[in-house]
């Protein structure tokens, strides 16, 4: 049995044909193939990493990697405050939230209020894929319509309706009537490019769309949305185009839902990366950084979405919202708090945009940096002049990285788009040696236009 390794421009795309024969662990992988359905492994010499600490991973034999690439570890890895508060609630009890329990109240309050005054009630999921699943539940029950508009090349999750709404893994031609997609407001290589009327361009789109989910008969439920478009390589929209969206959205009746789970928890320089366009959703999806690690997850709707929703659905979660998970919830927003966490990226991420198109400049291959906060995309291609993608040359950089103890991603529709999204506790040190290595990465064989 073949180990699979990701290959598509899906989420996390980042490797090729498979471990190469000269890889380390062997065995290791062998019998991860023969057991471990459904796995997935990054870069031909696939990584073994055994420990944690910070913004560094280590391998079994002690080298250090710098992570750039995972936003589960938001406040970094194994933080001996998070650690604590599992071991001692551990000890204590874990059961579900049918019982009272005071730790789980209390992060439903302290959560709640890190959101705007109608977005005030919190339920408790412990992923992305059920916190999106969830949302898509509330939004379909107050709308009394079965519809939901995406983004071409999006990702959501991975239930039987998550893997329907993400585009990324589906073909035009598979997709459900009650499935529409868009074009995401790609400035760089969009139709519409960075033309100044494209946010309204891009949002006329979603209104074809609700046109298409009302013909079908399904009607529109709801607007799904990453708003950092991860999976769509790291795009910053115009400033304009999620508040026409939403008020189209709202005339048909749908509801505003905030994927979350990658842009949110400061990520983007903002608490929540919908705060970037002055919008307000109707309900948000959160998931892995808010945990640190832990398996969390959580939807954040009105009282009156809730209500609604209760009239005829019930919701429960044997392990959403346990005391241990609560306990780990509470002890990601002390840090978040005590570290000032918001303020930190705020300050750093500038530092890193610069460095970034500073190395632009040296490199032809270089078409594009974007993204917002500590969450930035750098598109490689052929030709600027084209805007050809080069999916091998994000690949061969992911790889040389990898060497140099650099840990990236690599994402978009074409595989081309490098993802740099490190946990949270970054510095400028950091910063400097992901740049340095870039560089030499960049400059080699292969990766040169």
């Amino acid at each position: 049995m073949v180990e699979k390794v990701v290959t598509g421009p899906g989420p996390g795309a980042l490797s090729s044909a498979g471990p190469a024969e000269n890889a380390h662990n062997k065995d290791l992988i062998r019998r991860r193939a023969a057991h471990l359905g459904g796995s997935m492994l990054f870069f031909r010499d696939p990584v073994h990493i055994v420990r944690g600490k910070g913004v560094w991973l280590y391998d079994e034999d002690g080298r250090q990697y710098l992570d750039c690439y995972n936003n589960v570890a938001s406040v970094g890895h194994c933080h001996p405050h998070v650690v604590e508060a599992i071991t001692r609630q551990a000890g204590l009890l874990n059961t579900h939230t049918r019982y009272l329990h005071e730790g789980v109240v209390n992060y439903a309050e302290r959560l709640a209020e890190k959101f705007p005054d109608k977005l005030d009630v919190c339920l408790f999921v412990c992923t992305g894929t059920e916190a999106n699943e969830l949302a898509m539940r509330i939004a379909r029950t107050v709308s009394g319509k079965m519809g939901a508009v995406v983004m071409e090349n999006a990702y959501h999750g991975n239930s039987v309706l998550m893997n329907e709404l993400s585009t990324c893994l589906t073909g035009p031609d598979s997709r459900p009537v009650h499935v529409a997609a868009v074009e995401p407001p790609n400035t760089y290589r969009g139709p519409f490019g960075p033309h100044p009327q494209a946010g309204e361009r891009y949002a006329v789109l979603v209104g074809e769309a609700i046109g298409r989910l009302n013909e079908s008969g399904s009607g529109l439920a709801a607007f799904l949305c990453d708003t950092i478009f991860d999976s769509q390589g790291t795009l910053e929209a115009p400033p304009d185009y999620f508040a026409q969206v939403y008020r189209q959205v709202r005339s048909a009746g749908g509801l505003c839902i905030a994927d979350e789970v990658q842009a949110g928890f400061a990520r983007t320089g903002t608490m929540w990366g919908f705060e970037h366009y002055g919008v307000v959703p109707d309900i948000v999806t959160l998931g892995k950084p808010i945990g640190a690690g832990h398996p969390i997850g959580a939807v954040i709707t009105s009282r009156e979405n809730l209500a609604q929703f209760s009239q005829t659905e019930i919701y429960f979660n044997t392990f959403g919202g346990n005391p241990v998970s609560a306990a780990v919830g509470n002890a990601v927003l002390d840090v978040f708090e005590d570290e000032g966490l918001l303020a930190h990226v705020r300050d750093l991420s500038p530092y890193l945009r610069t460095g970034l198109e500073k190395l632009q400049q040296r490199h032809y291959r270089i078409g594009d940096v974007r993204g917002l906060g500590l969450f930035m995309g750098i598109e490689l291609v052929k030709d600027r002049a084209t805007k050809e993608p080069d999916r091998q040359a994000a690949l061969v950089v992911a790889e040389l990285m990898r060497e140099q103890g650099v840990l990236i991603g690599v994402s978009g529709r074409h595989g081309n788009v490098i993802k740099v999204r490190p946990p949270l506790p970054f510095s400028r040190e950091h910063v400097d040696f992901l740049l340095e290595k870039l560089d030499v990465a960049l400059s080699a064989p292969g990766t040169q236009a």
